[in-house]
């Protein structure tokens, strides 16, 4: 989905709920505090892939390093890229101050509410994008939960729309600071080096 397939999407969606939820999950993506301390995983039949890639899009256009996901994998094949051998094991040593973003359209497996369940006990914000998962949305945070429909809003259009707002802040925080930047420029004057 294009950047205005997506904005097409928020326009048509503005008078639901669903634009303010996925600003308040994405707001709470950006409160993860270090580069790599953003745990995304899924269940062991769908990887969070497409949204991985979203989040460390508005990672690079947004400037906030802590948006790019450590993508963990239930089984990293041998010899696989780093950024892509990152194993289940990683929710093991996940900190406080670390994010643990949970995306499962179906049901989250045992294992892996066990594992949120020790993450959240550690002290890591649990944030989830599921399909109603009463278990895993009792453990997290915040959860957005997606029921299966067939009408515009998706749990693949729910994943565009929270990596956009996760990065979406800090482009208008920026813009701000620019239009600000320049009319103090505008009533102070060019400044002038000695």
């Amino acid at each position: 989905m294009d950047a205005a397939s997506v904005a097409f999407l928020r326009e048509a969606l503005s008078t639901t709920r669903w634009v303010e939820r996925t600003r308040e999950l994405g707001s709470r993506l950006r409160s993860t505090r270090t580069p790599g301390g953003l745990l995304l995983v899924g269940t062991p039949q769908e990887e969070p892939w497409h949204l991985a890639a979203h989040l460390d899009d508005e990672a690079r256009m947004s400037g906030l390093a802590q948006l790019a996901p450590t993508l963990v994998r239930w089984s990293p094949p041998p010899g696989a890229a780093p950024h892509l051998a990152v194993g289940i094991d990683r929710i093991e040593a996940v900190r406080r101050g670390e994010t643990l973003f949970v995306v499962a359209e179906d049901k989250a497996p045992v294992p892996l509410l066990e594992r949120v369940d020790d993450a959240r006990r550690t002290g890591a914000t649990i944030l989830a994008l599921d399909g109603g998962d009463p278990e895993l949305e009792g453990l997290a945070h915040d959860a957005l939960a997606v029921p299966a429909q067939d009408g515009l809003f998706t749990f693949d259009a729910a994943q565009h729309l929270v990596s956009l707002a996760a990065g979406e802040a800090r482009r208008s925080r920026s813009r701000l600071i620019d239009r600000l930047a320049r009319l103090a420029e505008r009533i102070t004057g060019p400044s002038v080096s000695d």
